[in-house]
């Protein structure tokens, strides 16, 4: 399995099964997109930055509501969260993903540290797409608390301040100073297969310069 980081909250996961991209952004928002295809796309909610589906070429299945699917031998689970307060009603869909006998897990807007249902939910997660940046999702501590509490095998940030945009957001270092990690190299991409998961967490920052 292959992951590149588009930008903001944009993955390209390509697999045996099928090639998924998460959370397709306006071309304005200041990221090179260039031409992507997939044969899922998956909308964590409705921002132009997050849903954005015509950026895309071709015609592929999108997913934008919580459930179970199916789509071309992919097993996916959308789990409902708030994007803002549980007393707005601003929904955000978590995206589970299980591929080439890996579960990847796309945490898209969220806002708040998974409640103990969410948690239950998402056990088994192995690799974690986790937004950093603060202001409008969680920031580095929330997401490093969020972190302990999955326990996945790789985690890989997103949604955080680069030279290319999100000039409001927090940088990735302060996440990587609330994991203990230091002297992170960013990757062009991130290949992970079943038997070359690492047995501790590891954090993997992906370069959206491609």
């Amino acid at each position: 399995m292959e992951l590149v980081w588009l930008g903001h909250s944009c993955f390209r996961i390509r697999a045996k099964e099928a090639t998924v991209v998460t959370d397709p952004f306006d071309k304005r928002l200041g990221y090179p997109l260039g031409r992507v295809a997939a044969d899922i796309v998956t909308v964590s909610h409705g921002h132009g930055n997050h849903s954005s589906v015509e950026s895309l070429v071709g015609s592929p299945r999108v997913l934008r509501a919580p459930g179970e699917y199916e789509v071309a031998k992919v097993l996916i689970t959308g789990v409902a969260s708030f994007h803002a307060t549980e007393a707005e009603r601003e929904r955000t869909i978590i995206f589970v993903f299980e591929m080439e006998d890996i579960t990847v897990c796309h945490l898209g807007g969220l806002r708040h540290v998974p409640t103990a249902e969410e948690t239950e939910q998402l056990s088994g997660v192995q690799v974690l797409l986790i937004p950093v940046g603060g202001v409008h999702t969680i920031g580095a501590t929330e997401a490093a608390e969020t972190v302990g509490l999955l326990e996945p095998r790789i985690v890989v940030p997103m949604h955080f301040r680069t030279e290319q945009a999100d000039s409001e957001l927090e940088p990735v270092t302060h996440f990587l100073r609330e994991m203990g990690t230091k002297d992170v190299e960013p990757q062009p991409r991130l290949t992970v297969t079943r038997g070359s998961l690492p047995a501790d967490t590891q954090v993997v920052v992906l370069d959206y310069r491609h």
